[in-house]
């Protein structure tokens, strides 16, 4: 892909792999100063590559101008570890997510219905801390997500999610809300629920999730610990 890069002899190199090269790697000819091969950059502008995703089952072909994007983005993708925090590397196919969280993730506990109560105990404990357990309703399986953090200086916050372990678009075919109760008080977030590919962290930095301090918490909270009420419904 552009930009395409040529040794004083002539030989490709590709923009990626000219930055761990110091000589060409075919003739051992010098690589600088660098030359950009126009002639190969335009017929690259002209031809439709293939997805990356392509041996998982992805057909599309496209210009390389949209791969970045596609690729992004592209259902074939191998799907992460949805458990927030980067301590699991697994990677692998949607129908295996399931499999993986039950033989990886044991500690975390799983509820039946569309209307269930998330209880966050120990919200008074210092640091960074993940909340995680899942919920079980109209065939599919939702984890839902409490986190702590510092997203700024000195001012620690919460931040509460659902996830549906499924794609984009099953997503799109739910809603659902979040509340704390208690203290003569309410607090509400709706929304729709985000795909495991997405994940938790581009919802916290987009700020599509619900969000609270720790004085708000602590307005909710029974001796450390937060109930959420959770209620996921089909839209």
């Amino acid at each position: 892909l552009p930009p395409i890069l040529q040794c004083q002899a002539g030989h490709l190199v590709c923009n990626q792999c000219r930055q761990k090269l110091s000589l060409c790697p075919t003739c051992r000819g010098a690589l600088t100063p660098s030359i950009r091969n126009l002639a190969m950059e335009k017929v690259a502008s002209a031809v439709l590559f293939p997805c990356k995703y392509a041996t998982t089952g992805c057909s599309l072909t496209l210009h390389h101008t949209e791969k970045p994007e596609h690729e992004d983005i592209c259902q074939y993708r191998p799907y992460s570890c949805p458990c927030p925090g980067a301590s699991c590397k697994w990677q692998g196919s949607l129908e295996a997510v399931m499999s993986h969280l039950m033989h990886a993730h044991k500690s975390i506990t799983t509820l039946q219905g569309e209307d269930i109560v998330f209880l966050a105990t120990d919200i008074n404990l210092p640091g960074a801390v993940d909340w995680v357990m899942m919920q079980s309703c109209f065939g599919h399986h939702f984890m839902l997500v409490l986190e702590k953090q510092e997203k700024y200086e000195g001012h620690q916050q919460f931040f509460a999610i659902v996830l549906l372990i499924g794609t984009r678009k099953q997503a799109e075919n739910f809603a659902y809300r979040l509340e704390l109760n208690g203290n003569r008080r309410r607090l509400t977030w709706e929304a729709t629920p985000r795909s495991i590919h997405d994940g938790v962290g581009a919802a916290i930095r987009n700020s599509d999730c619900l969000i609270f301090d720790t004085a708000v918490a602590h307005l909710f909270a029974d001796n450390g610990n937060l109930g959420i009420n959770v209620t996921i419904s089909t839209c």
